[in-house]
């Protein structure tokens, strides 16, 4: 197995800035964020075909917007941003495709779901998804930062734009309907 090369996003940053190393630095940014915007992307449309085909449109963006990026925040917070977006660019495309009204909430996640011939979870795994799947959008996002990528509420802070105190009120809320859904559907 070949070793990991160390990661240095101050190194990176300074890399995409410069023409000659631009593209081998943003090689090294993607090998280091793919997997885990991959999976975040994933909880969010569900679907594995669907998740690459946003993930692939999160790097063209981050790539084709690469000199916007001046640093201000982490390069992972940029790419978070930028991947949440597409996420719901693609499930609002989604919503209009099966004739779903925007304001509609995003259950019909739930049949991608039971669709998806990559999913490999137990029942139980399962049962959370479709409970996770029919939480409000932003309640969805902030639990999946919180419960799957373990993100602290400041980091979520800067990522979504929102306070720390209504991300934790969104986390308790949906924590609460996620609770309601397993207590009715045992």
């Amino acid at each position: 197995m070949a070793a990991r090369v160390k990661y240095d996003e101050a190194e990176i940053i300074e890399q995409l800035h410069k023409q000659a190393t631009c593209r081998a630095a943003f090689g090294k940014v993607i090998e280091h964020y793919s997997e885990q915007l991959y999976w975040h992307i994933r909880r969010m449309v569900i679907d594995h075909d669907d998740a690459n085909d946003v993930l692939q449109n999160t790097l063209i963006k981050a790539w084709t917007n690469i000199d916007n990026f001046r640093g201000d925040a982490k390069l992972s917070t940029w790419l978070y941003k930028i991947a949440i977006n597409e996420s719901i660019t693609f499930i609002n495309k989604k919503k209009v495709l099966n004739n779903i009204s925007l304001d509609d909430d995003d259950s019909f996640l739930v049949n991608n779901l039971e669709a998806d011939k990559y999913f490999d979870g137990d029942e139980a795994q399962a049962k959370l998804q479709k409970a996770i799947a029919m939480l409000p959008e932003k309640q969805r996002l902030v639990f999946n930062m919180r419960y799957y990528d373990e993100m602290k509420y400041e980091e979520m802070s800067e990522i979504l734009g929102t306070s720390v105190g209504a991300l934790k009120a969104s986390y308790h809320h949906a924590l609460k309907k996620i609770e309601t859904f397993f207590e009715n559907n045992d």
